[in-house]
């Protein structure tokens, strides 16, 4: 490992060269992707070199301790570079594992209610809000592509797409079926019911990262329509794409724009079919390779919403570590959850480099 280390030690300080070097700079493409791999290999290198200076400053107190002034802090000094070792190995291992693709990309979000009627549809518009005051924490964009709501303010469902750095690294776990516990507006007799919404997480990919052909789409064109049947506008800008060879349907029509509504209608597509590609290719494999947190399947069960206990239980956390604290979590305050998460996921990939 600390060869590789210091091969991508060499290569980062290439690539600082190569930034400064006439034929680079005065090329902005050339310029953007050679500072793209230098961030990549930064944290790398950083934590090499905190690792070297931990073990330089472990010889030096070794050299100490058997000095009658200098020894009790030597001992101090060693424990110290003992511990850094440890936490910087651990950390450069992190570094190491095979990073996702798709983790600087945006995402494409579907929420649909599912058991549960009324209920249901209620519960994903929380679980929109959710998301959308998360995506507002980080500074991310959030735009609606099509939306199917209820008289009484639920969403039967909502597609949206989420673009900014980190989007799908964060989001990625989102994927499965989300259940609450509480009682329904809709309930007179108090009594608490279950119902679930499903949601599904695609990496965005652009028309053109993933082959459509044009005899393959059936395109219409229609008014959008809001809760109850409400126009919403009188001109026909809202967008059904057709995919004929696997009906896959994708509408847009949030935009009074035909041109805006058409193009998240093809990330969408693309988005959709690709991650059906990616499915059936990983099926053979998918028990093989599936980690404590889960496949990412929207037919998982992966958390609980339970509004009598004002806890949030994440199905896929081992320990003490998978509840949450419901009010914090659904005003958009994920990052202790995703965190927990991401550390659990990065766990059991240690474990399997091992």
């Amino acid at each position: 490992m600390f060869e590789q280390l210091a091969d991508l030690e060499t290569k980062a300080a290439a690539l600082r060269r190569e930034l400064e070097s006439p034929e680079v700079y005065s090329d902005p493409a050339l310029y953007a992707k050679t500072a793209r791999e230098l961030k990549d290999l930064e944290p790398l290198v950083d934590a090499y070199r905190r690792w070297r200076a931990h073990g330089a400053a472990l010889e030096e107190a070794k050299a100490l301790l058997s000095d009658p002034e200098l020894g009790p802090m030597a001992r101090e000094e060693l424990d110290a570079a003992r511990a850094g070792l440890e936490e910087t190995e651990r950390e450069l291992k992190l570094l190491l594992l095979p990073r996702d693709p798709n983790d600087d990309r945006g995402v494409v979000m579907e929420i649909r209610g599912g058991v549960g009627g009324e209920e249901s549809a209620l519960f994903a518009a929380d679980l929109y809000r959710m998301y959308a005051l998360y995506a507002e924490a980080r500074g991310w964009k959030l735009e609606i592509a099509g939306i199917n709501e209820t008289e009484l303010g639920g969403i039967k469902e909502i597609s949206f797409l989420v673009d900014g750095q980190g989007a799908w690294s964060r989001l990625k776990f989102e994927s499965g079926v989300h259940r609450v516990q509480r009682v329904p507006v809709t309930e007179s007799a108090g009594r608490i019911q279950t119902s679930a919404a499903t949601v599904a997480v695609l990496p965005e990919l652009e028309e053109t990262e993933f082959e459509l052909d044009p005899r393959d789409l059936q395109i219409d064109t229609f008014r959008s329509t809001g809760a109850g049947g409400q126009k919403v506008n009188k001109t026909e800008s809202a967008i059904r794409i057709t995919h004929l060879p696997t009906g896959t349907v994708v509408e847009c029509q949030d935009e009074r724009s035909q041109y805006k509504n058409k193009d998240r209608a093809m990330k969408i597509l693309a988005s959709r079919l690709a991650d059906a590609e990616r499915r059936r290719r990983d099926a053979a494999v998918a028990a093989q390779r599936k980690s404590q947190v889960g496949s990412g399947d929207r037919s998982e069960r992966i958390r609980t919403y339970n509004f009598p206990q004002a806890r949030v239980t994440d199905h896929r956390l081992t320990g003490e570590t998978k509840n949450f604290p419901l009010e914090p979590t659904l005003r958009g305050r994920l990052d202790p959850l995703i965190d927990a998460l991401i550390t659990q996921d990065q766990t059991e990939r240690l474990k399997g480099e091992d």
